[in-house]
């Protein structure tokens, strides 16, 4: 297995993984139903109405998620075409370590302005950097 593939594989799991704290944060929170009654285990409240940090590690989730996709598919693009380089093998595993910071810092509160946008502009930069390598390599 390729490095890059190996760091996707690395996201995968993350990825795959998150949920677990939005679950929790539903599952442990003070009430056990919704305001108008309704069962939220059929009907799950709105994530931006529950508690912060749990509203937060939704998004945490949804926002690995809108990232992974573009740079997994890029990845095995370039796998399928043989195109590696160290550039790829770098933007992957910073890729990897920007979403877990990403994601920590989130789900913690910690990641604040400008640190939030600033990860998630540099994992945007990754998936360019790979895109830019297969691209240049036709």
């Amino acid at each position: 297995m390729t490095p890059e593939l190996g760091w996707m594989a690395w996201t995968a799991i993350l990825a795959g993984s998150l949920w677990i704290p939005y679950i929790v944060g539903i599952n442990t929170a003070a009430d056990g139903t919704l305001p108008d009654g309704a069962d939220p285990f059929r009907r799950p409240q709105d994530p931006n109405l529950q508690r912060p940090w749990v509203a937060r590690a939704f998004r945490a989730h949804l926002n690995l998620l809108e990232q992974f996709l573009p740079m997994l598919a890029l990845v095995l693009i370039a796998d399928a075409a043989g195109i590696k380089s160290p550039v790829t093998v770098w933007a992957t595993g910073l890729f990897f370590g920007l979403r877990l910071i990403h994601a920590v810092g989130m789900i913690t509160g910690t990641a604040r302005m400008p640190l939030r946008p600033l990860v998630f502009t540099t994992g945007w930069l990754c998936i360019m950097a790979v895109g830019a390598t297969i691209v240049t390599s036709v």
